[in-house]
């Protein structure tokens, strides 16, 4: 499996980003997809992830701000985020797991500053 993530960039206080990311390779074996994200200097933490069957899961930091959605016909997932802060700055890696085995992207860097 191969992810490719794009639509990250320089966003101010406030507004908004979209990021994709497309599957492609074995993706029968994909279950779920998403997102994490890691700031400089600190761990990998969890944005938010999608079954094929569509039950959500979000980190705390996010809840509310941002939206996941996956297109299974495309193999596509997408992180509509809003109301980005400076702390939602990071490298956003796009995230796939199927029989247990994680699969990631590269990192697409979101930078939130005015």
């Amino acid at each position: 499996v191969q992810l490719q993530a794009s639509g990250g960039g320089l966003v101010q206080p406030g507004g908004s980003l979209r990021l994709s990311c497309t599957a492609s390779g074995s993706v029968f074996v994909i279950n779920r997809m998403g997102w994490y994200r890691q700031a400089p200097g600190k761990q990998r933490e969890l944005v938010a992830t999608t079954t094929a069957g569509g039950s959500t899961d979000y980190g705390d930091s996010v809840k509310g701000r941002f939206t996941i959605s996956r297109d299974n016909d495309h193999d596509t997932v997408y992180l509509q985020m809003n109301s980005l802060q400076p702390d939602d700055t990071a490298v956003y890696y796009c995230y796939a797991d199927g029989f247990l085995k994680p699969y990631w992207g590269q990192g697409t860097q979101v930078t939130v500053s005015s």
